[in-house]
């Protein structure tokens, strides 16, 4: 794979790579804090829609931490995005949100999310749903 460009940095690390999207630079820090203690998770974040579509591509990770009110595009669109691209099909997402309509979470849901926490969360139940969605 080396020799054709693809990234080994996971393999070789035996990691689970997780990237975290969301504009709350505290939040965004106290995901990664968590994470990172855990030592199971190569872990990227970035805060705005359009780096998480460049990164994704970038970084290919097993699983998304996604926020919906991202400052330059809708969550669910990134989401959309995500799950459009078939190179991307193993990619779990994970709905973080403030949003508490079930009509909402539905839509999100429906949008190709795999899982939904509503803000504001216990970052060891995000852990354990992190490690639950990247083992199946």
């Amino acid at each position: 794979m080396r020799e054709n460009g693809i990234p080994t940095d996971a393999l070789d690390s035996g990691k689970r790579k997780i990237l975290v999207v969301d504009d709350d630079e505290d939040l965004v820090e106290l995901i990664c804090d968590a994470l990172e203690r855990d030592g199971r998770f190569d872990i990227r974040s970035v805060n705005n829609g359009f780096g998480a579509g460049m990164l994704i591509k970038e970084f290919r990770p097993d699983l998304v931490v996604l926020d919906v009110m991202l400052p330059d595009i809708n969550g669910n669109a990134v989401c959309r995005t995500i799950r459009a691209d078939k190179s991307l099909e193993h990619v779990r997402i994970i709905i973080v949100s403030g949003v508490v309509n079930r009509e909402d979470v539905e839509t999100l849901l429906d949008a190709g999310a795999d899982d939904f926490l509503q803000k504001p969360f216990d970052v060891k139940e995000l852990v354990n749903r992190i490690s639950e969605l990247v083992s199946e």
